[in-house]
């Protein structure tokens, strides 16, 4: 199959940038040592090494946990099962919510292009796109969107682009249409489908509970352990559960775990 025009400049483009993508998934020399540590000792490592919890979910039996050191401007992906470290590969900048390096927004594009050479098929078409006409880093933005909306994934537009936002919309109404037969299924689309809350972390108890209130989220449970206090908050619309940890009336940790934890 011979591409042109648009296309072919997009996967020229995806063939250019794919080394960087490679270079990011590693494992830092600096807590190599702690991939197979038990969760709880090698967050205590992680912790004394200088780094920061900044954001964590659940996939299937795993839990993922992104971990930023300012010292070093190092973001880390640690991935634990069965109560331990599986992995920890080094990621972009942009998944701790930190300003991305030159390096970070090549690695960025790469992934958008790496990802649409997947779906060169469907690119191709366009028919979703109607009659917006995006450069090809907007292009592999949009698609990105619109996987995540038609597939039900969380929203997370990193670098508050229009055309993820609009690719996202497409995504969701396509899904509407193609569940429409369910009856009484209605998704979410736009910066209103995932609300945000890494922006609370480290911020003071009150503060940040009184803004995952006004951002749609309802507190389901309040315990106060040894280790600090912990909250459960639901989000109906998006469908996100968080577990909150505050210690000292600040916050120190929100995790967003699978939704069967707030409805069970």
């Amino acid at each position: 199959m011979k591409f042109t025009g648009k296309m072919g400049a997009l996967l020229a483009t995806a063939a250019m940038v794919a080394a960087p993508v490679a270079a990011v998934a590693k494992t830092p020399g600096s807590v190599r040592d702690l991939v197979g540590a038990k969760g709880s000792s090698g967050q205590e490592q992680l912790e004394y090494r200088g780094f920061h919890l900044i954001s964590g979910h659940a996939e299937y039996d795993s839990k993922i946990n992104y971990w930023w050191n300012g010292n070093t401007k190092e973001c880390i992906k640690v991935v634990t099962y069965d109560g331990n470290f599986q992995s920890i590969d080094q990621t972009t900048n942009a998944d701790c919510n930190q300003k991305g390096s030159s390096g970070d927004k090549a690695a960025a594009v790469a992934v958008g292009a790496a990802a649409l050479l997947g779906i060169a098929a469907l690119a191709s078409k366009s028919h979703h796109r109607g009659d917006a006409d995006y450069d090809e880093r907007g292009m592999a933005e949009f698609e990105r969107g619109h996987r995540d909306g038609l597939y039900g994934q969380p929203y997370h537009n990193y670098s508050r682009s229009d055309a993820y936002s609009s690719g996202y919309d497409s995504g969701v109404r396509e899904r509407e249409h193609q569940t429409s037969y369910r009856g009484g299924y209605r998704g979410g689309g736009g910066y209103s489908a995932y609300a945000e809350f890494n922006d609370l972390n480290g911020q003071e108890r009150n503060y940040a509970t009184g803004q995952l209130m006004s951002r749609g989220f309802t507190q389901l449970d309040n315990k106060k352990t040894d280790e600090g206090r912990y909250m459960t908050y639901w989000r109906a619309a998006s469908k996100q559960c968080l577990v909150v940890n505050s210690r000292n009336g600040y916050i120190y940790s929100i995790e967003s775990v699978s939704p069967r934890t707030c409805r069970d």
